[in-house]
């Protein structure tokens, strides 16, 4: 037990990132996103799997990767907000704010979700009463996503407890949250059974960043993905599989992610600056993009693209 809490929380409380260069996590002093999990819904390891990719790490020999979620700092106006409310809520909010000036609250000034699937809202539950009994924390969301919430519990407890408050958001509207930071919310198609799927652009005093977690093939977007990162300064994109090869047991029609090695092929003449702003991100369990040192972690990165890594940290 001692050895899988330390394994949780050391993946949690980072080391140094590429982005930062800092081998102490020092508060940021400007606008800083901060990636809080990479994952997909289900996390890493992933339950009831007996593959080497779990294997190592239910045996602590291979660190905890936390579902995907980003963090948003505003130092200047003591604020921070949250993009995702996964399963692994509790440990990522105490890191945002460990990343964050002491005056900062651990509990964000608002969060932002994308959709209706299991590690995306989910985390939510801890605001209820049965753990912190917050007093309406802002949730931002779209019509379907807020009917859902309003009309489903245990979702509907905690709106009418008043432990969330639901603010809705209108398609390509901007929304200021602070005199530094304004986010921008679009939808993409992706499985929509119980909400719509939302982008978002998290735009900062200097840079801008496109969180988009789920999609699903990027042609059946009517927005062109490679026109949308030429107008960010980071991307942080689906890539959920690698290939069609980890899905075995699974009709693939149902899970009509990008996968990695297409949308290389669909970047592949972007010019070197452009590149260098993807940042892959939502790996499943299988996907070798999570592993730092695979052949093909390495292969992507030498073809000038990024892949997230839990407590990368970014000036916006």
């Amino acid at each position: 037990m001692k050895l899988w809490v330390f394994v949780l929380i050391g993946s949690i409380f980072f080391n140094s990132t590429a982005q930062t260069n800092s081998s102490d996590l020092k508060p940021v002093s400007e606008i800083t996103l901060v990636v809080l999990g990479i994952s997909q819904d289900a996390g890493s390891p992933q339950i009831n799997c007996t593959k080497i990719c779990c294997k190592d790490a239910f045996e602590g020999n291979k660190e905890f990767n936390p579902v995907v979620s980003l963090g948003v700092i505003d130092p200047i106006n003591k604020k921070q907000f949250l993009f995702e409310a996964t399963p692994d809520i509790v440990l990522q909010l105490r890191s945002l704010k460990n990343n964050a000036p002491v005056e900062v609250d651990e509990i964000p000034a608002g969060i932002f979700l994308t959709h209706a699937h299991m590690g995306h809202y989910t985390g939510l539950m801890y605001f209820g009463k049965e753990a912190m009994n917050a007093n309406q924390v802002p949730v931002y969301v779209y019509p379907k996503m807020k009917s859902f919430l309003e009309n489903n519990g245990p979702w509907s407890q905690l709106v009418s407890n008043q432990n969330i408050q639901l603010n809705p958001m209108k398609e390509n509207k901007i929304l200021r949250l602070s005199s530094e930071l304004r986010v921008l919310p679009f939808q993409v198609p992706h499985r929509d059974e119980f909400s719509e799927t939302v982008g978002y652009k998290i735009m900062g005093s200097q840079k801008s960043a496109l969180f988009i977690p789920d999609i699903d093939k990027w042609e059946k977007w009517d927005t062109s993905i490679i026109e949308a990162i030429k107008k960010v300064d980071y991307a942080f994109i689906d890539a959920t599989f690698f290939s069609g090869a980890e899905i075995k047991a699974r009709n693939i029609s149902e899970i009509p992610h990008p996968f990695v090695i297409e949308s290389i092929e669909l970047f592949k003449d972007l010019s070197a600056e452009e590149k260098a702003k993807i940042f892959f991100i939502h790996l499943n369990h299988t996907n070798p993009l999570l592993k730092p040192e695979s052949q093909q972690s390495l292969e992507v990165e030498s073809l000038g693209f990024g892949i997230a890594r839990t407590g990368d940290r970014f000036s916006l």
